[in-house]
């Protein structure tokens, strides 16, 4: 197909072969291509553009082609490098797309052939990378039947589990590297193993976090200074180097993750809207043979036609609501705040008077009972944490907002629950301890809420959930069946478990360096738990959300907690001294004076470097550096929002196009099918018939036909002409 450029104010018109090939002159056709081509309707809105800035004095375009004509050359040559096989277009076009390149590559230097030819070769290599990597992903069988049996909202949450595992094994990396290791390896006391057993030791104490457990690698109390005791390489120093490495390190990867998810929300979420059309005639895939492949496919439709359904069902409501409506549901809306407020108000007496009764001191009591006492604060916490989000979400529900806005208002209410909750147990166990090694009871602490965060789920799903399954199968008649009804896998609550969990973890740290390990060993055990709970006792719920906004938000939550145990810690690390009895800090008035030691010994030339770097003159020019790239990024943020809309114009007039085109060939055709018909209705005419039939299916194109029989020269030429 030989193509022929014509630039028309910026416009780039093809000319095929096709297009030309009646007996009309080609000067005929350009000029007959050039009239449609001036009513489409992109045309006429662009001119009526260009006299509008005309009026105004202006020379800005709309178009922009118009205003980077370049444009048009770059997208072509990005064409030409492009794969064959992810071309858009038939298996014919691609044959003549790759007889053309051929074609080039003998008409171009030789120099520039072969860079062609290897950027083709990077890019299929890509992709071939990409899609082993994708394959080595675990679990990615599991999400697709997740998805395809309960929507991508139950896949996200899945997702996500797997996100923070990844997260903990990269942490377990950085500890294992900085703190236990050389602890390991530069033991100054050869015979202390990591793992000591007593006589007195008992199995309670791997769930109290005391015996055996306190002496082991597990609690601040173990790493103490060893034979590894230079100046700027010691035990203390890499012990905090590791810690900060985590918080940093969890601080960028949780930052870029929700700024990713923000962007492809923000683009895709509120300005793009998939009608439904798409989903019924462009939805499926043609490349599955596999008939689970195909039933997961199926409903995986079927949930994303639900959810817009339910979308559009909200927003008719919405639109119905009166004055007056609208005033009683804010109404509703204030007192149901209220409700709120006095609920995490008596959550967290209940905490403060459960922490109260775990440090007092019962020595007399039985060794169960004692047990019960250390768990009483983590019992409280679970229980608040399990019961008040059931709440949460029936006012959500009371409230009217929609499917997504509800999950996303009870999400926001529990994790503020589970944080300030978490902080108020943590306020009320500062201010009691007083102990000599409060380092290594702190950290009991956060492992006893790790455990008990797990047991909970453990007995949630093999004590609660699977009973209920059973009675509801074998006895579904029964009122004790009917009143607790189906199990549904509640998306906001599991994913609040994860933040809770993962901020437990960034808390107890510096206090229990070990917990990046249990809580991978945790996530893997979770994972399994939550399949057997999804796949087996839960059904697919009625009423779908996506996944798109709540997704961010699950990461913003992660940044909450993520936030919440850097400000804990460090006003730990700030007004505590360290024990004098325990720990790699003995001796030193604060954590940080290992630094300081570290610096002082250090030549000048560094010296004044780090200590400029520390100070305020260094603040203002880091500021201004910042606020200048920032806007800068919002310079190219504002270029390419006005890009996208200017895209998006595009597109919509593309489609009127398209139909204006349509009906203008449609009327074509009907006015060459009368054509043909004239002459045999002339000629019976004229031999005498006292009527004339007329064709009721001519429609649009008759009064023209007419014209063309009265006006000799109106008559079609060439091909048209009638034998």
């Amino acid at each position: 197909m030989e193509d022929k450029e014509c630039n028309s104010g910026g416009f780039m018109r093809l000319v095929s072969e096709e297009s030309c090939s009646s007996t009309v002159t080609d000067e005929l056709c350009v000029n007959y291509q050039t009239e449609i081509f001036n009513q489409l309707p992109s045309s006429l809105a662009r001119r009526r553009t260009h006299h509008h800035h005309q009026d105004r004095g202006t020379t800005e375009t709309s178009h922009p082609v118009e205003k980077h004509p370049g444009l048009a050359g770059e997208a072509r040559d990005r064409a030409l490098t492009q794969p064959i096989r992810s071309l858009p277009v038939c298996m014919q076009r691609k044959r003549e797309a790759r007889d053309l390149r051929h074609l080039q590559t003998r008409t171009v230097g030789r120099w520039e052939s072969w860079k062609r030819n290897q950027s083709i070769n990077r890019k299929r290599l890509g992709e071939q990378v990409g899609g082993a990597m994708s394959r080595l992903l675990p679990w990615s069988s599991t999400f697709h039947t997740i998805e395809g049996r309960f929507g991508v909202g139950v896949k996200a949450y899945f997702v996500f589990l797997r996100y923070l595992l990844y997260l903990n094994l990269l942490l377990c990396l950085v500890i294992g590297g900085t703190i236990l290791t050389p602890t390991v390896v530069y033991d100054s006391d050869g015979d202390r193993g990591l793992l000591r057993f007593e006589g007195n030791d008992s199995v309670l104490d791997f769930f109290v976090g005391s015996g055996f457990l306190e002496r082991s690698p597990v609690f601040y109390g173990f790493y103490a200074r060893s034979s590894l005791d230079l100046l700027c390489l010691n035990t203390p120093l890499l012990f905090l180097l590791g810690t900060l490495t985590v918080l940093i390190l969890s601080l960028v990867m949780v930052v870029r993750r929700t700024v990713v998810g923000y962007k492809h929300t923000w683009l895709l979420g509120n300005h793009y809207h998939i009608h439904m059309s798409y989903k019924v005639f462009c939805g499926w895939d043609f490349c599955i043979h596999d008939p689970e492949a195909a039933a997961l496919k199926l409903n995986f439709i079927r949930n994303e036609l639900k959810l817009y359904l339910e979308e559009e069902r909200f927003q008719q409501r919405e639109a119905r609501r009166t004055l007056g409506q609208w005033a009683h549901l804010y109404s509703l809306r204030g007192l149901l705040h209220f409700l709120v407020l006095v609920l995490l108000g008596g959550a967290f007496c209940l905490i403060y008077y459960a922490t109260m009764a775990s440090q007092a001191e019962r020595s007399g009591d039985y060794l169960i009972l004692r047990v019960l006492l250390h768990y009483l604060p983590p019992v409280v916490i679970t229980l608040v944490n399990f019961f008040l989000p059931h709440v949460f979400r029936h006012i959500a529900f009371l409230e009217d907002y929609s499917i997504t806005t509800q999950v996303n208002a009870t999400l926001v209410r529990s994790i503020f629950l589970k944080l300030a909750s978490l902080g108020m147990y943590l306020f009320f166990l500062f201010k009691n301890s007083q102990q000599e090694c409060w380092e290594n009871q702190f950290g009991k602490e956060m492992y006893k809420l790790s455990v008990f965060d797990f047991l909970a789920c453990f007995c949630n799903t093999f004590f609660i959930a699977y009973p209920r399954k059973w009675l509801v199968d074998r006895y579904p008649s029964s009122w004790l069946a009917r009143l607790s009804g189906k199990q549904h896998f509640l998306i906001p609550f599991n994913v609040l478990d994860l933040v809770y969990s993962q901020t437990v973890t960034w808390v107890g740290l510096f206090y229990c360096p070990m917990l990046p390990f249990i809580e991978t060993v945790k996530l893997t055990a979770i994972f399994y738990i939550k399949k057997l709970t999804v796949l087996q006792c839960c059904v697919p719920a009625q009423r779908m959300f996506r996944a798109s906004s709540s997704s961010v938000l699950f990461h913003f939550m992660l940044l909450l907690g993520l936030i919440m145990a850097v400000i804990t810690l460090g006003s730990n690390l700030h007004q505590f001294e360290p024990s004098s009895s325990c720990g790699p800090f003995v001796g030193s008035a604060t954590v940080f004076n290992v630094t300081a030691v570290c610096v002082d010994s250090l030549p000048g030339p560094a010296q004044s470097t780090l200590r400029y770097l520390s100070s305020e003159a260094f603040v203002l020019p880091l500021i201004l550096a910042q606020i200048v790239v920032l806007t800068s990024f919002e310079s190219r943020r504002r270029a390419n929002g006005k890009a996208i809309e200017r895209l998006k114009d595009m597109l919509v007039m593309s489609t009127s196009d398209k139909h204006f085109l349509l009906k203008q060939h449609t009327l074509s055709l009907r006015r060459r099918k009368k054509t043909f018909k004239a002459p045999t209705t002339v000629s019976g005419t004229r031999e005498g018939s006292p009527t004339t039939m007329k064709d009721p299916s001519a429609g649009i194109g008759e009064g023209s036909h007419i014209a063309q029989l009265k006006d000799p020269s109106a008559q079609p030429t060439g091909d048209d002409s009638p034998s």
